[in-house]
């Protein structure tokens, strides 16, 4: 049966073909109904970062509230012959009934903790594993990636410029929302404008100017059609000999006569450093102080930092194809990992064991807090606890490393916030919907709470995640229950 992708609309269906064949085991076993807790989480920040940013629980929860296995759904599981049909009569009267809880979107998170849990039905909290993780793991990466350019950037404006590098449709669209979100300034993705009300941003291509029989007469024309907002391409020919000196002659003898000035250029190719120090001279000689240089050709944060450190003179960049991919480390590593399964009525805890330290997983219903301090409102560390546990931000608490735990350190006057919050009960969606400026705005302000340290590009330091006294003797026990001597 053949299907036009075009035409698709329920996503239920994307999901690894393993979901289904345990979740048909689950039934058959007499398992289904049992209530089961799963955590999503990551184990490092991509780049050898000090921190992440969570994005794309939105396009999340519009997934879960719409899942439903249609009728070319159910015709195509039953033609392959693997599944039982009680199996399939249960997805045909499929209704999602989990409860979810999530760490806010725009959030900077750190490697271990849980920043989403799935709590019900281990069916049905099997059966979303794949959608979670695709959504999460795409934008969160897109968004950390930003943050990094945008921080390298400092004050400077930062455009995403890559839906015709992106790696689809989805990601074109949605890595354009996810890197709004990490701090850019507006994106080239005019879908993306629309749908998110995202600033949308460019001017023209190096073919503009080809079209016209000089470079002189491009400028013009695009001058005289947009005079308030005239941005000009000046590399096409010879950024230093041509292209500015061509600019300047249009701001001089087209837009000033009208009023109006000459916004800026932009130089797409060439050693920006000297392009742009040279450039800036020349504008600033012909009186063109308030014109800005924009630089764009393969750039990112690294560039952008040998750039700056160089005393190039670059007031925004357009970042394209080493943002929209997150070209120098392209995979949001996160994990979706069985907590806890309900046993006679209990949640009994349940643990990933591994000869990788790193993949050892926290076992139990769990929550997340973030510990502020009180004076300098800075965030101090994060303690995982198990979900019945009551943080008392009333007086001193002691927190330690779960790994060397002889690393003890008090904090006296801090704020606990719980990060976890509901967006599911019993399958029905919660979540109060923010607009994209918001996240934005949000994320910016989250990261001003983080010390310097964390946010350093090489060797950062090491953010706390802690677990809790019960937590981690809930672990150590199992650890050794499960490796004698």
């Amino acid at each position: 049966m053949e299907m036009k992708w075009t035409n698709r609309q329920n996503m239920t269906m994307l999901t690894d073909f393993y979901e289904f064949t345990m979740a048909n085991g689950y039934l058959k076993s007499g398992m289904q109904d049992k209530e089961a807790v799963f955590d999503m989480f990551f184990r490092t920040v991509p780049e050898n970062g000090g921190f992440a940013i969570m994005a794309g629980l939105e396009q999340l929860v519009d997934h879960l509230s719409a899942l439903e296995f249609d009728d070319d759904d159910i015709t195509y599981l039953e033609s392959l012959n693997v599944f039982d049909q009680d199996f399939i009569d249960y997805l045909h009267k499929f209704e999602f009934s989990c409860d979810v809880w999530a760490v806010n979107e725009g959030l900077p998170i750190f490697p271990g903790e849980p920043i989403l849990k799935v709590k019900g039905p281990i069916m049905q909290a099997q059966l979303i594993e794949t959608m979670i993780l695709l959504i999460m793991n795409h934008q969160s990466l897109i968004a950390t990636k930003a943050s990094r350019i945008v921080r390298a950037a400092g004050d400077r404006l930062v455009m995403e410029f890559g839906a015709r590098r992106a790696q689809g449709i989805d990601a074109a669209v949605l890595g354009a929302r996810a890197a709004y979100i990490g701090g850019v300034g507006g994106t080239s993705c005019t879908i993306a404008g629309e749908y998110f009300d995202i600033p949308v941003m460019g001017t023209m291509a190096h073919s503009w100017v080809q079209a016209y029989p000089t470079e002189y007469e491009a400028f013009a024309e695009y001058a005289l059609a947009f005079p308030d907002d005239t941005h000009l391409l000046v590399d096409t020919y010879n950024t230093l000999r041509s292209g500015v000196p061509n600019a300047i002659r249009v701001a001089k003898e087209i837009l000033e006569p009208k009023g109006k000035r000459l916004k800026s250029i932009r130089i797409d190719s060439g050693d920006l450093t000297y392009l742009s120090i040279n450039a800036r001279k020349m504008l600033d000689d012909a009186g063109l102080n308030d014109c800005g240089i924009t630089v764009s050709n393969s750039v990112d944060e690294y560039l952008i930092r040998e750039l700056l450190h160089q005393g190039a003179r670059i007031d925004s960049f357009g970042v394209g194809e080493r943002l929209i991919t997150s070209r120098s480390d392209p995979v949001f590593g996160g994990v979706y990992k069985l907590a806890a399964v309900e046993e006679n009525g209990k949640l009994l805890a349940k643990m990933k064991f591994s000869d990788n330290p790193e993949k050892v997983t926290n076992p139990g219903d769990k929550q997340v807090y973030r510990l502020y301090d009180r004076s300098t409102g800075k965030a101090e560390a994060d303690l995982i606890t198990l979900v019945d546990e009551i943080i008392d931000d009333s007086k001193p608490l002691t927190i330690f490393d779960p790994y060397h735990t002889w690393k003890r350190k008090t904090l006296p006057c801090f704020r606990a916030e719980p990060l976890l919050k509901p967006v599911f009960v019993r399958g029905k969606s919660i979540y109060e919907k923010k607009t994209v400026q918001e996240v934005r705005e949000y994320c910016l302000s989250e990261q001003e709470k983080l010390w310097d340290t964390v946010k350093r590009f090489e060797k950062p330091q090491t953010y706390y995640v802690d677990l809790s006294e019960e937590l981690w003797t809930l672990k150590d026990n199992y650890l050794r229950q499960n490796n004698p001597v």
